[in-house]
């Protein structure tokens, strides 16, 4: 009898031990229950927030169809900082303008062109104007190409200028022959709403050559047209002539 109490007293140290032990394991079982569905929930969040499929939008073929921008979001979601770095700054502009000669006796006449025609979705466009006064002793027109060298959606581009112009003003000069230069323009506001565009091109004549400096600034008064300013000096080695125009663009 002495020997079986002394077998329980030496277990209950166990017993307590085991005592003491049991709301430790009950707590690590009841962390162990919450993590379980807390970890599935995390899962569901998850594919919850995975994009749409087309057919989840629960959107009618005739709205995706009518919505090139939801086509395109559809097929795969765009890079918008580099559609606006690409995107144009400036728009292609049909011109039409009245011209002042101040140095042809201060003769009045017009102007008509077209600026910046792009050739597909290269930085290469075209331009073309036709210049003369009423008198028809004053007279200019040609075609020009230009390549961007900076991403078109910026603040700031310059081209080379590469094309053909004839220019005639009295029995002072008539040249005609390759036009080449370059072109430097700020655009402070984008899409055509407000520019300012610097031409310095030389026309490499049979005979003599001619300098052209061309300066434009225009802003736009509704959202397809706009008003601009040109200032134009042509000078030879013994002549000079100036035009002055107020011209009203229409963007195309």
């Amino acid at each position: 009898m002495a020997m079986k109490d002394q077998r329980l007293i030496a277990r209950l140290p166990l017993l307590w031990g085991a005592f003491y032990c049991l709301p430790l394991l009950a707590g690590c079982f009841g962390l162990l229950a919450i993590a379980l569905p807390t970890h599935a929930v995390e899962e569901n969040a998850e594919s919850t927030t995975k994009p749409e499929s087309k057919s989840e939008l629960n959107l009618s073929p005739e709205v995706i169809e009518q919505s090139p921008v939801l086509q395109r979001w559809l097929k795969s979601i765009p890079n918008l900082s580099e559609d606006i770095r690409n995107d144009p700054s400036f728009v292609t502009r049909v011109q039409v303008g009245y011209s002042y000669f101040p140095s042809s006796e201060g003769t009045s006449g017009f102007i008509v062109g077209v600026e910046d025609v792009f050739i597909g979705e290269t930085p290469l466009t075209v331009s073309a104007d036709y210049q003369q006064n009423f008198r028809g002793d004053r007279q200019a027109y040609g075609a020009d190409l230009h390549y961007y060298v900076f991403p078109l959606g910026g603040y700031f581009n310059a081209s080379p200028i590469v094309g053909y112009r004839y220019a005639k003003a009295a029995d002072d000069y008539s040249v005609s022959g390759a036009n080449v230069g370059v072109r430097l323009r700020l655009v402070p506001s984008r899409t055509g709403a407000a520019d300012l565009t610097l031409d310095q091109s030389w026309i490499v004549g049979d005979r003599e050559g001619l300098s052209i400096t061309k300066l434009n600034v225009g802003y736009a008064l509704t959202q397809n047209f706009r008003l601009s300013t040109d200032l134009e000096w042509h000078s030879t080695a013994d002549e000079g002539d100036s035009r002055v125009g107020v011209n009203v663009e229409w963007f195309y």
